[in-house]
């Protein structure tokens, strides 16, 4: 055993040598190793082999690719003999976790949290809901009575079992296709009518576009246009939370497009690095408005990138309520329990344009959206699995629809006559207290409208 220490002994005794050796002198990494453990597999050398021959004729047997490691931060990294290049894809895809088939059916031998009828069926007539109010909604746009709209159509699923999965306390940072988790908190349809035609009970008091929902009651921070800066924002309330020591968790959602934004990365590393109990979920839709994802990026979908930056992940059928209902359930429970983070793909795919904005019809074709709104369709394989379980009737439906369908007519109506916030209210809510350079705009502004009367809208109280 003097000669191998010889051999591996360097002509100078460096102090980062002297270091190693004191350091490690009584560390496993220089203790016995097990006697099924072969030196001629570590080595292939012959000088390596002929070490390797040493050991075996020696009581003590030294792993001797640990002994040649590096001490870095971080951990320590092996040494090896092989210049072996990591491959750019894995040898295969990673799967993508699911409990129903397209036809409602249980898939044999598969793993998912039991749901009992009442949440089936509010998660069922949920789904419906948000359906029947993005349609309605999208063709009140269409009429020219809102400025602007934008579904989630065909991402029901995700939206409504991840909220049934979530508790109230968890946090949630949208980034513009979730109202279901709202609607299932229980914002009203009102409430949803409120903010698309920015009427004065709305929260956001007119400011926002539609669509840019928020509710501090609900802890659900207001939808941002900018891509992704939820991303880092969802890292530090996470923290926040931590710090706090509450048994709650925040949801960050984003889609496929915003894995291209430096926040994306920025907002996954700071979670990573801060332990944050926060859960990054991704709706990789297929499209980042007319960009597919083969031209997003060359990696294994989304999933694979929370392995970068050292964050549990998992890949799950976006359009199949249990599996997302499932998943999102025991990430909830291992973002607590452990506090760090996992990031959640969820693949789907966007039946409707990207908003009112928008005609997808253009770079994709319609046989493809109306293979997904038929036969992929979330709302469809739920319904199956709910009315084989004797919790649904045809007659429930129609008249879940019909009843939904009256609500939104009527909270549209009701929008429609409702008082818009007051002008003032463009200058409030920044400040404690108004400084003197808003107070002057104020003025000019209302000057401004006393002379042009006619180029500002009436209803809105001076």
């Amino acid at each position: 055993m003097n000669l191998l220490r010889n051999i591996l002994k360097p002509p100078i005794k460096s102090g980062f040598y002297h270091a190693l050796i004191s350091n490690h002198n009584n560390s496993p990494l220089l203790a016995k190793t097990h006697a099924s453990h072969s030196c001629v597999s570590r080595f292939e050398s012959t000088k390596a082999k002929q070490h390797a021959r040493l050991c075996n004729h020696e009581e003590e047997d030294y792993d001797l690719n640990n002994f040649l490691g590096l001490d870095f931060p971080g951990g320590r990294v092996a040494f090896t003999t092989q210049m072996k290049f990591i491959s750019e894809y894995p040898e295969k895809r990673i799967p993508c976790y699911r409990v129903l088939d397209d036809d409602g059916y249980p898939v044999a031998n598969s793993m998912y949290e039991q749901v009992n009828k009442e949440t089936a069926v509010k998660m069922y007539e949920n789904m419906v809901t948000l359906q029947v109010l993005d349609t309605i909604f999208y063709e009140a746009q269409r009429q020219g009575r809102l400025s602007f709209y934008l579904t989630s159509t065909g991402e029901e699923a995700i939206n409504i079992a991840t909220a049934a999965a979530l508790m109230p306390d968890d946090v949630v940072l949208p980034q513009y296709r979730e109202p279901g988790i709202l609607l299932w908190r229980g914002f009203t349809v009102q409430e949803f009518a409120n903010q698309c035609f920015g009427t004065k009970d709305d929260y956001g008091k007119g400011r926002q576009m539609p669509i840019h929902y928020g509710s501090k009651k609900l802890n659900y921070i207001t939808v941002s246009s900018p891509i992704a800066t939820q991303l880092p924002q969802a890292a530090g309330v996470a923290y926040s939370l931590k710090m706090d020591k509450k048994k709650a968790c925040v949801v960050a959602f984003t889609g496929d497009g915003a894995t291209s934004e430096g926040d994306f990365h920025a907002g996954l590393n700071f979670a990573a690095v801060m332990e944050a109990p926060v859960m990054f979920i991704c709706r990789n839709n297929g499209w980042a408005i007319s960009t597919p994802v083969t031209e997003q990026f060359r990696s294994d979908g989304v999933v694979i990138k929370g392995q970068a930056y050292g964050i549990r992940s998992i890949r799950v059928d976006g359009n199949d309520a249990l599996a997302v209902y499932s998943a999102i359930r025991a990430a909830r429970e291992m973002v607590i329990r452990e506090q760090r983070p996992i990031l959640v793909e969820a693949l789907t795919y966007r039946v409707g344009h990207h908003s009112t904005s928008d005609d997808s019809t253009k770079y994709r074709p319609p046989q493809e959206i109306d293979h997904w709104r038929t036969a992929r369709s979330p709302l469809g394989r739920f319904r199956k699995w709910v009315q084989r379980n004797g919790w649904w009737t045809d007659r429930e439906e129609d008249e879940l629809r019909g009843r939904v369908r009256k609500q939104v007519l009527s909270a549209i109506q009701v929008a429609e006559k409702m008082e818009k916030p007051s002008l003032t209210e463009l200058f409030s809510d920044v400040y404690h207290e108004t400084p003197s350079i808003l107070n002057e705009q104020e003025k000019s502004l209302r000057e401004t409208i006393k002379r042009h009367p006619q180029d500002f809208p009436v209803d809105v109280p001076l």
